[in-house]
Parts: C-alpha cells; structure tokens; sequence
C-alpha cells in the first residue's frame, strides 16, 4: 500500500479526515437556483456577476482556484489583480444563458493539472491577462452573434495578445488533514516588465444573517502575517503568509448600499478589499485587523519570463484541546463575546478575549520544511497514479488520464440547497414570493442537500444531475471507489430520493426526468472495486438494490401512461434531440413513445435483475425478485419489437431501425423518422450470464424453464437461451441477432453516425436529408449539426443533434463487448460500413474506444482534435501537455465544444484508457 492509498484507507475507516478540506468551493454560486428569489425564476438575472462581489450569498461561496472545509464554512482561495482591471479577479467570469449565443459559458482559460483522492496534492494553472480584462466586449460581441455563429472568447480578443498573460500555477499539500501548504507562482509570459497584485483570501460562509444562527466567527491579525481564526465548530486555525506586504480586514456583509442605496449596518463589507486595493483607498478595511474575510497583499514587478512565488500555511492549532473543535467560542446572544462585539465595530480587542480565542502562537518556523513536504506529497501522487496505470501505458495516455481524473477530483463540490427553508425563506430576510411555493422544486421539499458532490463543471454546472453523477462514478471508482459508492448511496437516500420513488434530476428542475442509470453505476463500481480488492460491497449493493425498486416502480406507474411496457420520460437527458421539445405536453392529448425511455427501462431491468442475481448468491430470497425483473424485461422487448403484430412496436421494418412514436388521441401512430442515438439504445439492453451461475439458483432456474416452455415467442425474441454461447453464457438483450446487425450497419457507418472521433449523436444522412415534421401549421426540422446546436430549444445550449457524446459512447462499448461475451471471435461484423474489414464485436468496440481517445492524442500532423475548436487558448510553447475534458465534440472534426473545462462524465476517458491499456488495444501516441 504506497501514502495515498494510505491516506484513502485512514479516510475511509475515519481514523485520519483527509477528506476534511478538498476543492469543494464551487466556482460559481451567482446565477444558480439556490441563490434565487426572485418572483419568476429568473436565476441568472436576481444574482448577477456584477453584484457577487458585494452581495453576501445564502448557500454557498465561489472563488477561484479555491478550497474550503466539507460543509463549506471556512474557505480560502485567490483574488489577483494586474493594476489594469476596475475590479479584482476573485471569482471565474462567464455569460449567463440568456446573454451566450449558445447559452451559459465561461470566458476564462484555467487547466485542473494534478490532483489526488485524498486532496494531499492538487495543482491547477490559471491565465490571467496583463491588460484590462475584457468583460464588455465578451457580453457585447456575443450577444450581437446569432446561434449560427461560434461562440467569441477571451482568446479572440487582444487580451492575450504576444502572450501578455501571467500564468499562475496553484499548488496545495497536506502535511496532515488540517495543516495545508498553500503556493502560487506567476510567470509573465510577456515580452515587457508587469505588475501582479496576489491577494490570497481566507474568510467564514455567511452563516449569521439570516435569522437561524446568529453566531458569528472571528478573523484577526496575529503577529506580523499571520491571520486567525476562530469558529465554535471547526476550532482555531492559523493562516501563515510568508512576507505579506499586508493584511486586509473586512466583513462578508453586503454592501447594501451599493446594491440597493441602503445604509450599511457596518462599513466594512464584502467588497471593502476590492475596493481599498484597485482604489487604494485603505480606509475602506478594518484598521483594527478583525473581521469574517481577510486577505495577504503582495505586490510584484515581474520582468518578461520571470517568476514569483507567494507561499503560505492553512493549520489548526488547537488539536491537543480535547473536543476543542466543538467548543462554543461565546455564549453571548449574538454568538460572539463583549470584546468580540467591540472588534466588529473597529474597537480594539480585550485581552482576556485574545487568549481565549487565539492561543500562543507556534514559534517555529513555518516554512522550514515546506519545499521537504511539497516535495515528498508530489512523489506520492506519481507513485499512487503510476499503481493505477497499466504497465503498458504510454507517457501520453498516462498524462490524458491523471488529468482526466484530476479535474474529476477538483470538480467535487460543496452542494448545499435545503429545499423546505428555501421555499420558506428566513427569519432575518423578506419572505419569498408567494409564486414560490408553486414554483420551481415546490414537490420537493423532503430534499435535504448539504454535502460534498461531484459536479459535471464546477462553473457551467456548478450543481449535481442524477444522471451524470453515475458516470462520474466509473472513473471515480478506479481511484476511491469509497467516495464513488458514497455519491450513488446518496442520490437514493431518504433526503434526496422522492417519497414516490423519483431521483432528484438537477436543481433547475429536480422533477425533470433523467435516465434510470444509477443501477447500471452501483453494478460497475461493484465490479470494478472487486477487481481492484478481490471482495466486492455487498452492503452497499444491497442498499441501492432496495431503493432503486422505489425507482423503479415510480417510472412503471409514472410513464408508461397506457400499460403497455411503451415508455415515455420527457428529454431524459438529451434536450434537443427529437424533433420538438418531448418534455413539453401536447394539447390535443398526444403523447410520445420513446425509444430510448423503452431502452432505458430495458436496460435498468436488466441492471436490477443482474444485482439481484448477485444477492441470491448469498440469500436465495433474491431469486424471486431477479425473476420479476426478468419478465419485465421480456414485456418491454415484447412490446418494443411488436410482438404481438399490432403494428405500434417502435421498430421500422422499412428502415431497419428504432423511432419514437408519436401516439395521438384517435389511435394513429406516427414514427418520428430521425435517425438519432435514440434508435440505437435498444443496444444498451445487453446482459450475459453464465450457465454456472443460474444453475447455483434453483428458484431463479426454474422461472426460467417455465417461460422457455411457455412463452417461447418471448424467449426467442429476446434471447438465445436454448444455445450456449462462448464461457457457456445466455444472452439476454433486446434485439436479437437480424436487428443488432442492421442497428450496427448503420452505427458502423460513416455516412452515419461513425465520425473519426466516435459515434454522432444524430445521423450524418439528416446533412442532405432534413428531416421535416408539420405541427399544428409549424414545421418543425431536424438537421445534422456537428456543432454547436442551431436551435433555442432549452435555451440555447442543448447540443445533441449531431456531436460526440462521451457517455452515450461508453454505453454502447460496453454493449458491444457483452454482445461479444455471448458471440465469441466467430461473429464478425463490417467495421467500418462498406470497408470490407470484419471484426469481432470486441474489436469494434476497442476501435470506437480508441477513436475517443484519440481526441487528445497528437495525429501524424501533430495535431490533437479536441484543440480544433479553442486552438488560440494554447500556448504551443507552453502548453504542449494540457488538456481539456470538454462537455461533447465535433462529430466532424473532434473538436472540443460547450463547457471546455468539463471534466464529468468526459472523464470516462480514463476508464477507456485503463481498459485499452488492459487489454494491450490502447491507441498510442505518434
């Protein structure tokens, strides 16, 4: 077991919290639903960028490069400032959705380089030009450029112009869970002398200002560079600043009456730092050195390719006081003492209080060993990432997957959104609108979010969805399968689930329906942790396995509106896709009948029923329930290839592939004839099991014998039960061996859906062939876009008629490989369409898992697509070896596209990468 592995255990088995601080500060609370109380639902507009800087937030902090306790109480991170901009750079700026051509979007350039599960080591680069930053431009140039257009970024301004940036490498190492080394160096990429503000910010989450807690924790000064601070559940802690020029005090208060032109109750806000450095009015932050925010000041002249460092020390000095951490500070009403009172008024400080509060300082120094541990914690993240590689790996897919799961790991974020106080508002503040309590989340106010989560992108989708919360879990558990199972315990549990069965979506509408994928998660991470130990969790297993039948109870008598094992669901995930919003309800009472909703349920069916067979082994009391799974699964495959001949299957027989069908009120039903991923999902519905296995289940056998004999139309649909395939396996799966071929004819194809890069998420034949749909006199289109998506459905950023997809992707390699479980090296299909070359399924799936891969692999040219997109936000001098994990790809030319600094379910490259490597099939670098 090498350190970090370690550290994970001591975690795991609470004898060390390492997890106690990590880069849970999200990178944007402005714009999100939490935030938001306004009478419409209008988040991006009731708490803006202008207004985060002085406006106090509610549930939750950003900041840049930040990180913070793991409920968010105490955080720190970086403001910079280049003596050119009106404000400080203290947060990541962005466009809100409504202000994008193509809906919210970051405009800054920053890399998530290293990071380890237990946060010893993390390392992120952030750019920051040399001249005024261009925020109006961004907004103003954007907004003038229709959906047709790309999008226009910071590297299409002059700002970066003959590299006139700081490139600001953050580093933090862990000496122990509560004693955190903390440095930034800056180089001036420039070709003159420039000057550099750092301003490293520690300060409390406004806990006190809303009438539920009134106590209050205290920063202040210590001796010369040093800042204290005392809260009555975290303890004392000092923060160490090696040669500040000075400290800065201020409160995290709104400035009321810069926002709203109201007295201020203090004169020290939360904009007082920003305002006394770019104004250099000094006056504007507490002479008496307390407050709840505070800030180190340096000052830089950098010459042309120089650097600077700043180094400081995050560490809890009250660990020896027993209980210390859960002492209270004061019993005062307001939560702090007289003397306490007295600070936050400017008043000098009691000494009785200093003791109490802020014991004798360490004399030691604190940076005599700073290098020693930055060192040896670098070490340890080699070595940990190095265990996790396959020996075979080259220097470039070991690079592509530790930042993959890198940004995996920065991207875990404090979520805190207790619906029920949201909806009600708090005692010191107005209460809400009366709209809000049928509004937005309104049927859930069971939903009780107050941990750390994996987000997809900490600033695009700075909160959690069920859906790709499961992907994340795969790469996750290659690297700390404990937190992986902790996000799926989660999302299932009592304060998340609904009372009816529903998981919470996402927090722009937590009723919106996601795909049913969180089985198919709990199974892999299941696997993948009993490879990596030799014993999977069977408590964890069991767990999910009993909340998911709520689940999946809640999608039979929620959305399948006419019994039929024909599902419906809405957008399930994939916004724009079909030919109008299916989320939205039809007037006439029509109602959609989904392909991929029906292979969703198809595929959770087989999940549950897979997971249950896996539970009999020890208690044969599961037999029953895998055996009802069973026959769901076999209604479903009946009702979605029309088996009973009433011609309303979702299966084209003129076409050869899968539609959506729209069901009207007098009984006509109409395909959809767009040739999109939805048709091919069936696929996702694959499951092999060994002979050996059901034999060791009586109960479950003997089920089985019974529809073999009974319903043989079922079995022979779905299933090869009579004819042992290779390993004696059966194959259950929704299409059989005449339909898979024709789904993988077309999927295979790259006049299709096979690009270079993957598979597209829309048919490529939809270029020259549109399609067209007339409802209620609007015609409605349907085009190949490769790109960034042309139409407002869902606000502009909904990207799924035409690009790569990872996740989708992952999914239908997975099946291809189960397919070949059960058909062995003699089943061969063309690969690609109309080549002439054969493979086995395993080989077609290891050929789509190489062409994801190499998105970030350098071609004969030189060239790595995902940069075709964003090539002017790389420095080739520079940046030869950073990578972004962007949110979906050019189907054409794998260029990287929407959230640029995705790192979600786009981090499934690192699992592809482990299994090529694995398997020897790994693509290489040239």
């Amino acid at each position: 077991m090498n350190a970090e592995q370690a550290r994970i255990e001591q975690n795991n088995s609470r004898k060390q919290r390492w997890h106690l601080w990590g880069p849970y500060l999200s990178d944007r609370q402005w714009g999100t639903v939490r935030e938001d109380y306004s009478a419409n639902g209008d988040a991006w507009n009731y708490l803006t960028h202008e207004q985060s800087r002085s406006r106090a937030y509610r549930w939750g902090e950003d900041g840049l490069a930040g990180i913070s306790d793991y409920k968010q109480r105490f955080c720190f991170a970086w403001a910079f400032w280049n003596a050119q901009d009106p404000i400080l750079k203290d947060r990541l700026f962005g466009l809100t959705g409504p202000q994008g051509n193509h809906g919210e979007d970051v405009k800054e350039l920053y890399w998530y380089l290293d990071n380890t599960p237990s946060h010893s080591y993390m390392r992120m680069l952030y750019r920051y030009p040399q001249t005024r930053f261009p925020y109006q431009e961004l907004v103003s140039r954007n907004s003038s450029r229709s959906r047709t257009e790309p999008e226009f970024e910071l590297w299409h301004t002059s700002a970066l112009a003959e590299h006139r940036y700081f490139d600001i490498e953050i580093t933090y190492a862990k000496e122990s869970p509560e004693d955190i080394l903390i440095c930034a160096t800056a180089t001036n990429r420039g070709p003159e002398q420039a000057i550099l503000h750092f301003l490293p910010t520690i300060w409390f989450r406004n806990t006190w200002s809303w009438g539920r807690d009134v106590r209050k924790p205290i920063l202040r000064e210590g001796t010369p560079a040093i800042i204290e601070a005392s809260h009555d559940k975290l303890g004392r802690y000092q923060l160490r600043c090696e040669n500040a020029d000075a400290l800065l005090f201020t409160e995290n208060e709104s400035n009321l009456e810069r926002l709203w032109g109201v007295p201020n109750r203090s004169p020290f806000v939360k904009d007082s730092i920003n305002d006394a450095v770019t104004q250099n009015k000094r006056d504007f932050v507490n002479p008496t050195k307390v407050g709840t925010k505070a800030a180190a000041h340096y000052r830089f002249e950098i010459p042309p390719g120089e650097r600077v460092s700043i180094r400081l020390r995050l560490t809890r000095t009250d660990l020896g006081s027993a209980r210390a951490s859960h002492a209270p500070v004061s019993a005062s009403p307001t939560g702090l003492s007289s003397s306490s009172e007295q600070e936050v008024r400017g008043e000098a400080p009691k000494t009785a209080r200093e003791a109490r509060a802020f014991p004798r300082q360490d004399s030691r120094d604190p940076f005599s060993d700073f290098d020693e541990i930055f060192s040896a914690r670098k070490a340890e993240a080699d070595k940990f990432y190095d265990t996790i590689a396959p020996v075979n790996l080259g220097s470039g897919n070991k690079a592509i997957q530790r930042q993959a799961l890198a940004g995996l790991l920065w991207t875990k974020q404090f979520y805190y959104y207790i619906v029920e106080e949201w909806l009600r508002g708090d005692p010191a503040s107005p209460s809400p609108p009366a709209s809000r309590w049928n509004g937005r989340n309104a049927r859930w106010r069971h939903l009780y979010n107050e941990r750390v989560m994996s987000m997809p992108d900490s600033w695009e989708f700075p909160w959690y969805a069920s859906w790709d919360l499961a992907f994340h879990c795969i790469p996750l558990a290659l690297v700390d399968p404990h937190f992986a199972k902790g996000q799926l315990d989660t999302v299932v549990r009592e304060w998340y689930q609904h009372p009816n069965g529903q998981l919470p979506a996402y927090e722009w509408n937590f009723g919106d329906v996601n795909p049913p994928v969180v089985g198919w998660a709990a199974w892999r991470v299941f696997q993948i942790e009993r490879k990596q130990t030799g014993q999977g969790d069977r408590a964890f297993l069991e767990t999910i396995f009993h909340k998911l039948l709520l689940a999946f109870t809640w999608w039979v008598n929620r959305k399948d509106s006419e019994g039929k094992n024909i599902f419906e669901g809405g957008f399930l995930g994939l916004d724009n896709i079909g030919v109008f919003d299916r989320s939205a309800a039809f007037p006439d009472g029509s109602h959609l009948e989904q392909s991929d909703s029906t292979s969703w349920m198809g595929m959770f069916s087989l999940n549950l029923m897979r997971i249950a067979i896996e539970l009999a082994r020890e208690d044969h009391v599961y037999e029953n329930i895998a055996t009802k799974f069973f026959e769901h699964f076999l209604g479903i495959a009946a009702a979605m290839n029309d088996l009973g001949g009433s011609g309303i299957g979702l299966w084209n027989e003129e076409d050869e592939f899968y539609y959506d069908v729209l069901h009207t009120p007098g009984g006509r039903y109409l395909p959809l004839k767009v040739r999109s991923i939805v048709g091919l999902m069936p696929l996702l519905a694959v499951e092999t099991i060994q002979w050996q296995l059901i034999d060791a289940l009586p109960g479950f056998k003997s089920r089985l014998e019974w529809y073999l004999a009974y319903r043989p139309d079922l079995a022979s649909l779905v299933s090869r039960w009579q004819e042992p395939g290779m390993h004696e396996t059966r194959l259950v799966a929704l299409t059989r061996g005449h339909r898979m071929k024709c789904l993988l004819r077309r999927m295979l194809d790259p006049e299709e859906f096979l690009s270079d890069y993957g598979i597209r998420s829309v048919s490529k034949y939809h270029r020259d062939h549109p399609y067209r749909l007339t409802v209620q006199g609007e015609e409605k289109i349907v085009n190949y876009e490769p790109a960034a998506s042309q139409t407002g459905i869902f606000g502009g950023n909904s990207n799924w008629r035409g690009p790569v997809w990872f996740p989708i992707n992952y999914l239908l390699i997975e099946s291809l490989q189960q397919f070949h479980h059960y058909y062995g090296d003699e089943f061969k299909v063309e690969c690609p369409t109309g080549s002439g070359t054969y493979m086995t399924l395993k080989e077609a799936a290891n050929e789509l898992s190489n062409r994801l891969i190499k998105l970030w692999l350098r071609n004969e040219k030189g060239e790595r697509p995902f940069l075709r997109a964003s090539a002017g936000a790389f420095n080739p001098e520079t940046d030869s070896e950073l990578c972004w994990f962007h949110e979906y790809f050019n189907g054409d030319d794998g260029g990287g596209l929407g959230a640029s600094h995705q790192t979600g379910w786009t981090a499934l490259v690192a699992k592809l990468i482990q299994q090529q490597g694995e398997f020897g099939t790994i693509s290489h670098r040239r």
